[in-house]
């Protein structure tokens, strides 16, 4: 049964039945610099269902609320250095290219202050990112999210295709053409 399943959604995906957003392999072809930690999956993995708070006590949801569209997904902590330097980047890369079809989330994980993740937006000056929060590390843990800050990308059928490990340079030309090769592709 399970090789005649496996026929099956084989010959799905040879047909073209099944959608496949991105050319990933194009995008992986620009990765330079920093970039070059950008890992992409052979294959898109599954990603954590584990609900996490929203910014200002506004309930929780999870990452299908996302489903749709390329989700950057950067986990951070106000007293991760890194963090820092990388934020301003994130939300430009928010502001340019944040839409229907590509949104910037981060996520603070950890023993993270709402008051210190406001003060840390203000010194930043980031005003287009959520500060939501994962105080339990719960949606961290199940992801195998382990240092930070770790970035992860999810494609608009919810599923992870790249991760970065570290901080990088989100602002950079490589940064850019990946997110716009992954967005023209799901307009197709």
């Amino acid at each position: 049964m399970k090789r005649i399943l496996a026929a099956a959604v084989y010959l799905a995906l040879a047909l073209g039945a099944i959608p496949s957003h991105a050319d990933t392999a194009a995008a992986e072809a620009l990765r330079t610099g920093d970039m070059k930690k950008l890992v992409f999956h052979s294959t898109p993995e599954a990603v954590s269902n584990a609900a996490f708070q929203l910014a200002d006590d506004a309930g929780t949801q999870t990452l299908e609320a996302y489903e749709g569209k390329y989700v950057l997904l950067n986990f951070w902590a106000t007293w991760c250095a890194p963090c820092r330097k990388e934020m301003p980047m994130l939300s430009e890369l928010q502001t340019e290219f944040g839409g229907d079809r590509f949104e910037v989330v981060t996520i603070a994980t950890g023993r993270n202050s709402p008051a210190g993740i406001k003060k840390f937006f203000k010194e930043t000056n980031i005003s287009n990112l959520p500060r939501h929060q994962d105080p339990k590390q719960k949606l961290a843990s199940q992801m195998g999210i382990f240092g930070l800050p770790i970035t992860v990308i999810i494609n608009p059928e919810g599923r992870e295709i790249a991760r970065l490990r570290g901080d990088a340079d989100w602002s950079s030309d490589s940064a850019k053409a990946i997110i716009k090769t992954l967005i023209a592709d799901s307009a197709s």
